[in-house]
């Protein structure tokens, strides 16, 4: 099947379309029932009544966005009617909802005179947190909005002209300062005079441009203030009409330095592309063929040209999803009763800012892990890009306090957090231990520092204030590496062929001299080896923790911290740790790297230290000892290790944590099980720290409910050393080791 065929029966398969509504709370009890309708709903609609705010408080209000539209100028489709615009309406609802957790209602309204249109959507105000336009023709969009703007108390936004303007605006923004031009002396052509051109020239000049380095055309030329005398050209291309001759889009072009498409495809030559001034910016934005592709842009010049297209297939895709969810996001949680210019300019410069960060891997590999750097071919972010969330939403919502249109105030750092929660309860987690890590900054050394990615990584842990990263490696790689990412960033670096490193051999062959090793060899492992080094400057106190694990097999990596460092004085055994994070739920999966057959002695120790780790993460543990057995149902060797090992816990004066089995997994977490058929149970809730029976059942444990059971996975995180240490696995990703290097920091102030 073709494309088309596809999406088809992509929207027709049961149910039909793309969305449904469902229930955010208990449904399941006539209690439950009494308290979402009759007779409880009368409280708080009362309340609201005595203040109609508190809609917002009681409601979905705050959350719920209007998409609505007639229907008169469909995507690339043209006007094809209210109905047969309700499939691309839904299809916004869905852009809402994946990147911006924002609840929709489509609205098609089968009304194309401006009044009547109005109208009903004014009606519809009581309903909605905010009204996004969609897909009406020019000019009676502009009219419709602003009028809208003025009638409604709520925030009101015609994606279609202002969607672009903004992302384009960052590309701008970036463009520029690559390129080293000023905007305001920038001489801009536009090729199209529609809603998204005027708005988007309209953002230019709040950006610095100057209306008269602005041409603008359209399909029958230049708009100049002969046409407009002569020809009568509507108000909205009048005020762009230049006092110049008339010409082409190809006179329009000679000598400026940015050209702006929103017209169609193909109009654009590379004789058109040569004609412009040095270093060029090229936007073409036509969909779904660009005014000019761009090999013949790239092709047309031997210098730098800037290009960005609408297209996911080339650099710099001007694409409005990462504009409108974010923009709504900020607006909807302050309760704004506007989407003003300063709103729209702040997550413009927001995306400009986001390009020049550092790329998350999981961006990186979705595009093909092709090279994402802040340059030419880098000037706006992905829109898969997670952090565009927490960056652009807050930033929105802190113009429109600082602006007055706001109808409460937030604290936009912790609004920054509580963004990043609704990405994952995973990010939610780890922001406990990362903020914990702050307070006071540790010494993490990081053991494979000639690998990009950590250096990457340190970068980030020092941007964020996590810790005081040292790369162990070759100084003039990293510093090569360094200056290749365009990091600004000036790491601590031990290199252990250049720096002095006898003490830490001196270290080590004090340790293992009756192990076999010889001082010279001890001198070798040192300044060949990294784990080596790393684990004696943590021995030695030179470092606090010590984060390996990334180019080595586990076991390899684990064997050096094991001979120098050792486990801590309670413990006999290390054992790694997984976090789980579901949408409402955490637990803790112990062991699934280390041990591979725990005798009950083991068991006991690793259920001890895990139930501490969840502690780090502000979580009170309930530990279930797993088997296939409940409670004694089954009677063998297997079987007996985990409940002598629950038994030696609970009689453990020290233990302070709820503990019990052997259980079968479905008992330790499903409450109904534990307290029906199990009420004897020491636990009376679901169980949050699981300890498997051996390696193997753990390590499969982990990864089914990663892959089938969507469960989010941090670690493996090290329990039970003497010193703070991490082995991560092969291919972690560097959000991955900024995770625990987190977690290791705080690992060493508690040690403190």
């Amino acid at each position: 099947m073709g494309l088309d065929d596809d999406a088809r029966e992509y929207h027709r398969r049961e149910p039909p379309g793309k969305i449904e509504i469902s229930t955010t709370k208990p449904t399941n009890t006539q209690r439950d029932l009494s308290l979402a309708y009759s007779p409880g709903v009368a409280a708080p609609c009362m309340d609201i009544h005595e203040d109609e705010n508190r809609a917002y408080e009681y409601t979905a209000k705050g959350n719920l966005v209007g998409v609505v539209s007639n229907g008169t100028a469909v995507l690339g489709l043209g006007d094809i009617g209210a109905q047969a615009s309700k499939p691309v309406m839904e299809g916004k609802g869905v852009l809402f909802k994946r990147f911006a957790d924002i609840d929709v209602f489509d609205i098609e309204l089968d009304q194309t005179e401006v009044d009547a249109f109005c109208n009903s959507v004014r009606a519809m105000e009581p309903t909605f947190g905010g009204i996004n336009l969609e897909d009406i023709s020019a000019p009676e969009c502009f009219e419709i909005e602003q009028r809208l703007r003025t009638e409604m108390d709520i925030p009101v936004f015609h994606d279609d002209q202002h969607g672009t303007a903004i992302i384009s605006g960052a590309g701008l923004i970036n463009a520029a300062d690559i390129l080293e031009k000023d905007i305001s002396e920038m001489n801009i052509t536009f090729s199209g005079a529609g809603g998204s051109a005027i708005a988007t020239a309209k953002f230019y000049l709040e950006l610095g441009a100057k209306r008269e380095n602005i041409t603008m055309c359209d399909s029958t030329g230049i708009i100049t203030e002969t046409r407009v005398e002569e020809e009568g050209l509507p108000e909205y291309k009048e005020q762009f009409a230049q006092d110049i001759s008339n010409g082409d889009l190809a006179d329009a072009m000679a000598g400026a330095d940015m050209f702006v498409g929103l017209s169609v495809g193909g109009i654009v030559s590379k004789e058109m592309v040569a004609s412009m001034a040095e270093d060029p910016i090229v936007f073409a934005m036509a969909n779904p063929d660009p005014e000019i592709t761009y090999e013949d842009a790239r092709e047309a010049r031997d210098d730098t040209v800037i290009m960005a297209t609408g297209r996911s297939d080339y650099p710099n895709q001007v694409n409005n999803v990462l504009g409108f969810p974010f923009l709504f996001r900020g607006a909807l949680d302050v309760r704004a009763t506007d989407i003003t210019e300063n709103m729209k300019r702040a997550a413009a410069e927001a995306l400009a800012d986001l390009a020049r960060q550092d790329v998350p891997d999981a961006v990186v590999k979705a595009y093909g892990d092709q090279p994402l750097q802040y340059g030419p071919e880098y000037i706006i972010p992905k829109p898969v890009d997670p952090r565009v969330l927490f960056q652009v939403a807050p930033t929105v919502a802190e113009a429109a306090m600082d602006e007055g249109v706001s109808r409460t105030e937030i604290d936009t750092d912790a609004y920054a957090e509580r963004l990043e929660a609704r990405l994952g309860k995973s990010r939610e987690m780890m922001r406990v231990v990362l903020n914990k890590a702050k307070n006071n900054r540790q010494r993490v050394a990081l053991a494979e520092g000639n690998d990009e990615k950590m250096v990457r990584a340190a970068a980030q842990i020092e941007e964020q204030g996590i810790a005081k990263p040292v790369l162990l490696g070759n100084r003039s790689e990293i510093e090569q590496t360094t200056t290749r990412l365009g990091l600004d960033f000036h790491p601590d670096i031990i290199d252990p062929r250049a720096d002095k490193t006898e003490k830490y051999a001196d270290r080590l062959y004090e340790l293992r001299q009756r192990k076999g090793i010889t001082r010279s060899e001890a001198d070798e492992l040192v300044r060949r080896d990294t784990n080596y080094l790393g684990s004696a400057m943590v021995e030695q106190g030179d470092a606090d923790a010590l984060l390996t694990g990334l180019t080595h097999h586990y076991p390899s990596a684990l064997r050096p911290p094991l001979e120098v460092i050792g486990t801590a004085a309670d413990a006999e055994y290390a054992a790694g740790v997984y976090m789980l994070t579901f949408k409402n739920r955490v637990v803790f999966i112990a062991d699934a790297t280390v041990n591979q057959n725990p005798s009950e002695e083991v068991l006991a120790e690793i259920t001890k230290h895990t139930a501490t780790l969840a502690r780090r993460f502000n979580i009170e543990p309930r530990a279930a000892l797993l088997s296939y057995s409940n409670f004694g149902s089954v009677e063998n060797e297997g079987t007996a290790k985990p409940r002598d090992a629950a038994a030696t816990l609970r009689a453990d004066p020290e233990v302070d944590f709820d503990v019990d089995g052997e259980m079968q997994a479905d008992t330790a977490v499903v409450e109904e099980i534990l307290t029906d058929t199990y009420e004897f149970s020491e636990l009376d809730e679901a169980a949050n720290v699981l300890v498997f029976p051996n390696l193997e059942a753990g390590n499969i444990a982990y990864k089914l409910l990663q892959r089938l059971g969507g469960a989010e996975a941090i670690g493996p995180m090290l329990v039970g050393m003497n010193k703070p240490v991490h082995v991560m696995q092969r291919g972690d990703e560097v959000k991955d080791i900024v995770n625990l290097a987190g977690v290791a920091a705080v690992d060493a102030q508690n040690q403190e």
